[in-house]
Protein backbone atom coordinates (compact mmCIF):
# COMPACT_ATOMS: atom_id res chain seq x y z
CA UNK A 1 0.00 0.00 0.00
CA UNK A 2 1.62 3.95 -1.00
CA UNK A 3 -0.28 6.55 1.12
CA UNK A 4 0.27 10.55 0.15
CA UNK A 5 -0.35 13.64 2.05
CA UNK A 6 -1.23 16.90 1.19
CA UNK A 7 -1.65 20.02 3.50
CA UNK A 8 -3.34 23.19 2.18
CA UNK A 9 -1.99 26.59 3.19
CA UNK A 10 -3.46 29.14 1.00
CA UNK A 11 -1.59 32.39 0.25
CA UNK A 12 -0.80 36.22 1.05
CA UNK A 13 -4.66 36.96 0.20
CA UNK A 14 -5.83 34.56 3.15
CA UNK A 15 -5.48 34.67 6.78
CA UNK A 16 -6.21 38.41 6.64
CA UNK A 17 -7.40 37.77 10.81
CA UNK A 18 -4.54 36.68 11.38
CA UNK A 19 -3.17 39.86 11.10
CA UNK A 20 -0.70 41.75 12.50
CA UNK A 21 1.09 38.25 13.27
CA UNK A 22 1.01 37.11 9.36
CA UNK A 23 2.29 40.30 8.23
CA UNK A 24 6.38 39.32 8.59
CA UNK A 25 5.98 35.61 7.97
CA UNK A 26 3.73 33.15 6.34
CA UNK A 27 1.10 32.13 8.40
CA UNK A 28 1.56 28.56 8.49
CA UNK A 29 5.34 28.78 9.54
CA UNK A 30 3.90 30.60 13.28
CA UNK A 31 5.37 28.99 15.92
CA UNK A 32 2.73 27.43 17.76
CA UNK A 33 4.23 25.41 21.34
CA UNK A 34 7.43 26.45 19.71
CA UNK A 35 7.08 24.63 15.92
CA UNK A 36 5.11 26.06 13.12
CA UNK A 37 1.57 25.46 12.78
CA UNK A 38 2.40 23.05 9.82
CA UNK A 39 5.05 21.08 11.50
CA UNK A 40 2.49 19.93 13.84
CA UNK A 41 0.70 18.55 10.60
CA UNK A 42 3.58 16.99 9.59
CA UNK A 43 4.37 15.16 12.66
CA UNK A 44 1.17 13.89 12.53
CA UNK A 45 1.61 12.63 9.22
CA UNK A 46 4.64 11.18 9.43
CA UNK A 47 3.01 8.35 11.69
CA UNK A 48 0.67 7.50 9.01
CA UNK A 49 2.11 3.81 8.04
CA UNK A 50 3.12 3.57 4.04
CA UNK A 51 3.34 7.41 4.11
CA UNK A 52 5.71 8.03 1.19
CA UNK A 53 5.37 11.73 0.68
CA UNK A 54 4.73 15.29 1.88
CA UNK A 55 3.27 17.35 -0.26
CA UNK A 56 1.87 21.12 0.62
CA UNK A 57 0.29 23.34 -1.30
CA UNK A 58 -0.26 27.22 -1.67
CA UNK A 59 0.56 30.42 -3.50
CA UNK A 60 3.43 31.93 -1.20
CA UNK A 61 6.45 32.52 -2.83
CA UNK A 62 8.47 29.17 -3.52
CA UNK A 63 11.09 31.41 -1.78
CA UNK A 64 9.18 32.08 1.22
CA UNK A 65 8.79 28.39 1.94
CA UNK A 66 12.09 26.40 0.51
CA UNK A 67 13.89 26.52 4.15
CA UNK A 68 11.02 25.32 6.15
CA UNK A 69 10.70 22.27 3.65
CA UNK A 70 14.41 21.53 3.59
CA UNK A 71 14.15 21.62 7.44
CA UNK A 72 11.42 19.59 7.76
CA UNK A 73 13.33 16.63 4.89
CA UNK A 74 16.48 16.36 6.61
CA UNK A 75 14.25 16.06 10.06
CA UNK A 76 11.73 13.26 9.16
CA UNK A 77 13.64 11.86 6.55
CA UNK A 78 10.84 11.81 4.24
CA UNK A 79 10.12 13.23 0.78
CA UNK A 80 8.82 16.59 1.57
CA UNK A 81 7.56 19.19 -1.65
CA UNK A 82 6.38 22.65 -2.15
CA UNK A 83 4.01 23.40 -5.15
CA UNK A 84 2.86 26.69 -5.41
CA UNK A 85 -0.27 27.39 -7.02
CA UNK A 86 0.12 30.34 -10.33
CA UNK A 87 -2.79 31.79 -8.66
CA UNK A 88 -5.14 31.27 -6.01
CA UNK A 89 -6.89 28.16 -7.05
CA UNK A 90 -9.55 27.42 -4.45
CA UNK A 91 -9.36 24.52 -1.57
CA UNK A 92 -9.77 21.97 -4.51
CA UNK A 93 -8.30 23.74 -7.72
CA UNK A 94 -4.56 23.10 -6.44
CA UNK A 95 -4.91 19.19 -5.73
CA UNK A 96 -6.96 19.24 -9.37
CA UNK A 97 -3.80 21.58 -10.99
CA UNK A 98 -1.20 18.72 -9.34
CA UNK A 99 -2.95 15.77 -9.87
CA UNK A 100 -0.47 14.17 -11.86
CA UNK A 101 2.07 15.52 -8.77
CA UNK A 102 -0.72 13.48 -6.70
CA UNK A 103 -0.59 10.58 -8.37
CA UNK A 104 2.65 9.78 -9.24
CA UNK A 105 3.52 6.40 -8.12
CA UNK A 106 -0.30 5.49 -7.85
CA UNK A 107 -1.20 5.55 -4.35
CA UNK A 108 -4.07 3.65 -2.89
CA UNK A 109 -5.13 6.98 -0.97
CA UNK A 110 -3.96 10.56 0.22
CA UNK A 111 -5.00 12.99 2.52
CA UNK A 112 -5.77 16.27 2.57
CA UNK A 113 -5.17 18.91 5.50
CA UNK A 114 -5.96 22.40 5.61
CA UNK A 115 -3.69 24.15 7.49
CA UNK A 116 -5.23 26.41 8.91
CA UNK A 117 -6.53 23.78 11.52
CA UNK A 118 -5.24 22.69 14.79
CA UNK A 119 -5.91 19.25 16.44
CA UNK A 120 -4.55 15.79 18.31
CA UNK A 121 -5.04 14.65 14.43
CA UNK A 122 -6.24 11.02 14.37
CA UNK A 123 -4.98 10.04 10.69
CA UNK A 124 -3.96 6.61 11.58
CA UNK A 125 -7.96 5.75 12.81
CA UNK A 126 -9.21 7.47 10.19
CA UNK A 127 -6.75 5.51 7.22
CA UNK A 128 -8.06 2.10 9.05
CA UNK A 129 -11.96 3.59 8.79
CA UNK A 130 -11.60 4.36 5.23
CA UNK A 131 -10.24 1.31 4.44
CA UNK A 132 -12.49 -0.83 6.40
CA UNK A 133 -16.01 1.00 5.01
CA UNK A 134 -15.02 2.19 1.35
CA UNK A 135 -15.10 -1.39 0.07
CA UNK A 136 -19.27 -1.72 1.00
CA UNK A 137 -20.19 1.65 0.50
CA UNK A 138 -17.80 2.06 -2.89
CA UNK A 139 -16.99 5.64 -1.22
CA UNK A 140 -14.23 7.85 -2.58
CA UNK A 141 -13.49 10.29 0.13
CA UNK A 142 -13.62 9.78 4.20
CA UNK A 143 -13.63 13.27 5.99
CA UNK A 144 -13.50 14.23 9.54
CA UNK A 145 -16.37 15.24 11.61
CA UNK A 146 -16.49 17.24 15.33
CA UNK A 147 -19.42 18.13 17.33
CA UNK A 148 -19.67 21.76 18.03
CA UNK A 149 -22.57 23.93 19.62
CA UNK A 150 -25.71 24.64 18.08
CA UNK A 151 -24.37 28.30 17.50
CA UNK A 152 -21.00 27.71 16.34
CA UNK A 153 -22.09 25.38 13.51
CA UNK A 154 -23.27 28.23 11.59
CA UNK A 155 -19.72 29.01 10.77
CA UNK A 156 -18.37 25.57 9.95
CA UNK A 157 -19.85 22.77 7.28
CA UNK A 158 -22.35 21.40 8.51
CA UNK A 159 -23.10 17.20 8.02
CA UNK A 160 -26.03 15.14 8.14
CA UNK A 161 -24.49 11.63 8.56
CA UNK A 162 -26.45 8.70 8.07
CA UNK A 163 -25.47 6.15 11.57
CA UNK A 164 -26.62 3.16 9.00
CA UNK A 165 -23.92 3.24 7.21
CA UNK A 166 -21.67 6.01 8.36
CA UNK A 167 -22.47 7.80 4.85
CA UNK A 168 -22.81 11.67 4.13
CA UNK A 169 -26.44 12.03 4.04
CA UNK A 170 -26.51 15.90 3.01
CA UNK A 171 -23.85 18.69 3.53
CA UNK A 172 -24.31 22.77 3.37
CA UNK A 173 -21.12 25.22 4.09
CA UNK A 174 -21.92 27.64 6.40
CA UNK A 175 -25.90 27.51 6.51
CA UNK A 176 -27.91 30.13 7.71
CA UNK A 177 -30.23 28.58 9.77
CA UNK A 178 -29.32 25.47 12.19
CA UNK A 179 -28.25 22.09 10.22
CA UNK A 180 -26.79 19.96 12.75
CA UNK A 181 -24.16 20.03 15.33
CA UNK A 182 -21.94 17.82 13.53
CA UNK A 183 -19.37 19.68 11.65
CA UNK A 184 -16.54 19.24 8.99
CA UNK A 185 -13.04 19.25 10.30
CA UNK A 186 -11.32 19.83 6.81
CA UNK A 187 -9.49 16.53 6.94
CA UNK A 188 -10.02 14.03 4.34
CA UNK A 189 -9.03 10.58 2.92
CA UNK A 190 -9.43 10.53 -0.68
CA UNK A 191 -9.24 7.65 -2.77
CA UNK A 192 -7.67 8.65 -6.68
CA UNK A 193 -11.09 8.38 -8.08
CA UNK A 194 -12.16 11.91 -6.62
CA UNK A 195 -10.11 13.28 -9.72
CA UNK A 196 -12.87 11.88 -12.61
CA UNK A 197 -15.71 13.98 -10.43
CA UNK A 198 -12.66 16.73 -10.54
CA UNK A 199 -12.42 16.76 -13.91
CA UNK A 200 -15.97 16.73 -14.72
CA UNK A 201 -16.38 19.72 -12.57
CA UNK A 202 -13.35 21.57 -13.92
CA UNK A 203 -14.33 20.82 -17.86
CA UNK A 204 -18.02 22.13 -17.31
CA UNK A 205 -16.56 25.49 -16.28
CA UNK A 206 -14.55 25.50 -18.87
CA UNK A 207 -17.07 25.19 -21.57
CA UNK A 208 -19.36 28.16 -19.39
CA UNK A 209 -16.20 30.13 -19.74
CA UNK A 210 -16.38 29.91 -23.41
CA UNK A 211 -20.04 30.33 -23.54
CA UNK A 212 -20.97 33.27 -21.48
CA UNK A 213 -19.34 36.93 -22.45
CA UNK A 214 -17.14 38.76 -19.69
CA UNK A 215 -16.25 35.15 -17.77
CA UNK A 216 -14.01 35.29 -15.11
CA UNK A 217 -10.73 33.26 -15.80
CA UNK A 218 -9.82 33.49 -12.21
CA UNK A 219 -12.76 31.62 -11.80
CA UNK A 220 -12.82 29.12 -14.54
CA UNK A 221 -9.62 27.43 -13.03
CA UNK A 222 -10.76 27.48 -9.19
CA UNK A 223 -12.55 24.44 -7.61
CA UNK A 224 -13.99 24.13 -4.26
CA UNK A 225 -13.76 21.38 -2.20
CA UNK A 226 -16.38 21.88 -0.15
CA UNK A 227 -19.04 23.32 -2.61
CA UNK A 228 -18.36 21.41 -5.93
CA UNK A 229 -16.61 18.33 -4.20
CA UNK A 230 -18.65 17.70 -0.85
CA UNK A 231 -22.36 18.62 -1.54
CA UNK A 232 -22.72 16.73 -4.66
CA UNK A 233 -21.58 13.43 -3.35
CA UNK A 234 -24.30 13.99 -0.10
CA UNK A 235 -26.52 10.99 -0.39
CA UNK A 236 -24.79 8.91 -2.85
CA UNK A 237 -23.33 6.90 -0.55
CA UNK A 238 -19.80 7.69 -1.91
CA UNK A 239 -18.55 9.82 0.94
CA UNK A 240 -17.99 8.62 4.59
CA UNK A 241 -18.14 10.39 7.98
CA UNK A 242 -15.66 9.65 10.56
CA UNK A 243 -16.45 11.81 13.78
CA UNK A 244 -13.94 11.78 16.60
CA UNK A 245 -13.90 13.14 19.86
CA UNK A 246 -10.49 14.01 20.23
CA UNK A 247 -9.51 17.76 20.34
CA UNK A 248 -9.72 20.39 17.75
CA UNK A 249 -10.04 23.30 16.30
CA UNK A 250 -9.66 25.72 13.33
CA UNK A 251 -6.85 28.70 13.90
CA UNK A 252 -7.87 32.05 12.46
CA UNK A 253 -7.03 34.44 14.97
CA UNK A 254 -4.47 35.24 16.74
CA UNK A 255 -6.73 34.27 20.27
CA UNK A 256 -6.81 30.87 18.53
CA UNK A 257 -2.79 30.90 18.62
CA UNK A 258 -3.30 31.02 22.28
CA UNK A 259 -5.83 28.38 22.90
CA UNK A 260 -3.54 25.92 20.34
CA UNK A 261 -0.52 26.57 22.32
CA UNK A 262 -2.10 25.07 25.27
CA UNK A 263 -3.55 21.96 23.61
CA UNK A 264 -0.16 21.52 21.54
CA UNK A 265 1.56 21.69 25.12
CA UNK A 266 -1.02 19.55 26.51
CA UNK A 267 -0.45 16.92 23.91
CA UNK A 268 3.45 17.05 24.07
CA UNK A 269 3.15 15.81 27.99
CA UNK A 270 1.13 12.95 27.29
CA UNK A 271 3.18 12.10 23.78
CA UNK A 272 6.88 13.81 23.91
CA UNK A 273 7.24 15.07 27.12
CA UNK A 274 11.23 15.97 26.45
CA UNK A 275 9.98 19.21 24.47
CA UNK A 276 8.41 20.54 27.88
CA UNK A 277 10.82 22.39 30.48
CA UNK A 278 11.40 20.71 33.99
CA UNK A 279 13.27 22.82 36.33
CA UNK A 280 13.36 24.49 39.87
CA UNK A 281 14.97 27.69 38.54
CA UNK A 282 13.07 29.00 36.74
CA UNK A 283 10.01 28.19 38.40
CA UNK A 284 7.57 26.63 36.03
CA UNK A 285 3.84 26.03 36.49
CA UNK A 286 2.15 23.21 34.31
CA UNK A 287 3.30 22.67 30.71
CA UNK A 288 5.62 25.31 29.44
CA UNK A 289 8.01 25.16 26.08
CA UNK A 290 11.88 26.86 25.95
CA UNK A 291 13.62 26.95 23.38
CA UNK A 292 16.94 25.57 24.11
CA UNK A 293 19.04 29.06 22.99
CA UNK A 294 16.56 31.12 25.24
CA UNK A 295 17.99 33.01 27.66
CA UNK A 296 15.55 32.75 31.32
CA UNK A 297 16.60 33.73 34.43
CA UNK A 298 16.12 31.55 37.27
CA UNK A 299 13.78 33.87 39.10
CA UNK A 300 11.68 33.98 36.20
CA UNK A 301 7.77 32.07 36.87
CA UNK A 302 6.57 30.91 33.67
CA UNK A 303 2.91 28.76 33.43
CA UNK A 304 1.14 27.48 32.68
CA UNK A 305 1.09 27.18 28.65
CA UNK A 306 3.71 28.86 27.46
CA UNK A 307 6.08 29.20 24.79
CA UNK A 308 9.55 30.49 24.53
CA UNK A 309 10.77 31.31 21.36
CA UNK A 310 14.46 30.84 20.13
CA UNK A 311 17.36 33.50 21.52
CA UNK A 312 14.57 34.76 23.56
CA UNK A 313 15.65 36.61 26.35
CA UNK A 314 13.33 36.53 29.79
CA UNK A 315 14.63 39.07 32.68
CA UNK A 316 14.58 38.76 36.59
CA UNK A 317 11.17 38.31 38.44
CA UNK A 318 9.72 38.21 35.09
CA UNK A 319 6.22 36.08 35.15
CA UNK A 320 4.62 35.11 32.30
CA UNK A 321 1.00 33.26 32.06
CA UNK A 322 -1.19 31.51 28.85
CA UNK A 323 1.43 33.64 26.33
CA UNK A 324 3.94 32.91 23.29
CA UNK A 325 6.90 34.68 23.22
CA UNK A 326 8.49 34.46 19.78
CA UNK A 327 12.42 34.39 18.63
CA UNK A 328 14.80 36.94 19.62
CA UNK A 329 12.10 39.52 21.89
CA UNK A 330 13.29 40.33 25.33
CA UNK A 331 11.27 40.70 28.58
CA UNK A 332 13.16 42.68 31.22
CA UNK A 333 13.41 42.58 34.96
CA UNK A 334 9.66 42.51 36.71
CA UNK A 335 7.35 42.66 34.08
CA UNK A 336 4.25 40.82 33.53
CA UNK A 337 3.00 39.36 30.39
CA UNK A 338 -0.63 37.57 30.38
CA UNK A 339 -2.60 35.97 27.34
CA UNK A 340 -0.47 37.67 24.97
CA UNK A 341 1.37 36.98 22.06
CA UNK A 342 5.02 38.69 21.90
CA UNK A 343 6.12 39.66 18.32
CA UNK A 344 9.80 38.70 17.18
CA UNK A 345 12.25 40.82 18.03
CA UNK A 346 10.44 43.11 20.31
CA UNK A 347 11.08 44.44 23.34
CA UNK A 348 9.23 45.01 27.08
CA UNK A 349 10.88 47.56 29.37
CA UNK A 350 11.07 46.64 33.27
CA UNK A 351 7.78 46.68 35.79
CA UNK A 352 5.67 46.67 32.76
CA UNK A 353 2.72 44.66 32.07
CA UNK A 354 1.28 43.54 29.04
CA UNK A 355 -2.28 41.95 29.40
CA UNK A 356 -5.04 40.36 27.32
CA UNK A 357 -8.24 38.59 27.78
CA UNK A 358 -8.82 35.37 27.36
CA UNK A 359 -11.34 34.19 24.43
CA UNK A 360 -11.56 30.18 25.22
CA UNK A 361 -14.75 28.20 24.50
CA UNK A 362 -16.77 27.83 27.25
CA UNK A 363 -15.76 24.70 29.13
CA UNK A 364 -19.78 24.56 30.54
CA UNK A 365 -21.16 23.96 27.08
CA UNK A 366 -19.69 20.48 25.43
CA UNK A 367 -18.20 20.40 22.46
CA UNK A 368 -17.42 24.32 22.21
CA UNK A 369 -15.23 25.81 19.96
CA UNK A 370 -13.33 28.90 19.10
CA UNK A 371 -15.35 31.67 18.64
CA UNK A 372 -13.24 33.46 15.98
CA UNK A 373 -15.04 36.46 17.17
CA UNK A 374 -14.62 39.41 14.55
CA UNK A 375 -12.17 42.33 15.67
CA UNK A 376 -14.63 45.05 16.47
CA UNK A 377 -18.41 44.24 18.12
CA UNK A 378 -21.64 45.98 16.62
CA UNK A 379 -21.32 49.54 18.32
CA UNK A 380 -17.66 49.72 16.40
CA UNK A 381 -15.50 48.85 19.73
CA UNK A 382 -13.00 46.96 20.02
CA UNK A 383 -13.45 43.45 21.26
CA UNK A 384 -11.82 42.44 24.27
CA UNK A 385 -8.78 39.86 23.14
CA UNK A 386 -5.65 38.86 23.92
CA UNK A 387 -2.75 41.61 23.40
CA UNK A 388 -0.69 41.25 20.08
CA UNK A 389 2.25 43.43 19.93
CA UNK A 390 3.48 42.85 16.10
CA UNK A 391 7.28 42.33 15.26
CA UNK A 392 9.87 44.50 16.50
CA UNK A 393 8.01 46.57 18.99
CA UNK A 394 9.42 48.60 21.62
CA UNK A 395 7.29 49.16 25.01
CA UNK A 396 8.86 51.59 27.40
CA UNK A 397 9.45 50.12 31.48
CA UNK A 398 6.51 50.79 34.03
CA UNK A 399 3.46 51.50 31.35
CA UNK A 400 0.58 49.19 30.80
CA UNK A 401 -0.90 47.86 27.40
CA UNK A 402 -4.38 45.93 27.63
CA UNK A 403 -6.42 44.18 25.12
CA UNK A 404 -4.56 46.02 22.41
CA UNK A 405 -3.33 45.30 18.88
CA UNK A 406 0.23 46.87 18.40
CA UNK A 407 1.67 46.42 14.51
CA UNK A 408 5.42 45.70 13.76
CA UNK A 409 7.80 48.56 14.07
CA UNK A 410 6.14 50.64 16.62
CA UNK A 411 7.86 52.72 19.53
CA UNK A 412 5.13 53.18 22.12
CA UNK A 413 5.36 55.76 24.87
CA UNK A 414 2.68 55.16 27.26
CA UNK A 415 -0.06 52.87 28.22
CA UNK A 416 -2.66 51.70 25.89
CA UNK A 417 -6.51 49.98 27.13
CA UNK A 418 -8.49 48.90 23.92
CA UNK A 419 -6.61 50.30 21.16
CA UNK A 420 -5.27 49.45 17.81
CA UNK A 421 -2.01 51.31 17.42
CA UNK A 422 -1.11 51.80 14.02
Amino acid sequence: MLVKAVILIGGNQKGTRFRPLSLDLPKPLFAVAGFPIIQHHIEACVQIPFLKEIIILGYYGVSEMSQFVGEMVQLYKINIRYLQEFEPLGTAGGLYHFRDQIRCGNPDFFFVLNGDVCADFPLIEMLEFHKTHRETQKAIVTLMATEATRQQSLIYGCIIENKENNTLEHYVEKPSTFISTLVNCGVYIFSPEVFHQMANIFNKKQMDFYNVENGSSIEREALYLEKEILMPLAGTGKALVYQTVKWWSQLKTPGAAIYANRHYLNLFRERRPERLAKSVQPTIIGDVYIHATANVHPTAVLGPNVSIGAHATIGYGTRIKESIVLAHSRILDHSLVLYSIIGANSEIGCWTRVEGTPCDPNPDKPFAKMENAPLFNDEGRLNPSITILGNNVTIPSEVIVRNSIVLPHKELTRSYNNEIIL
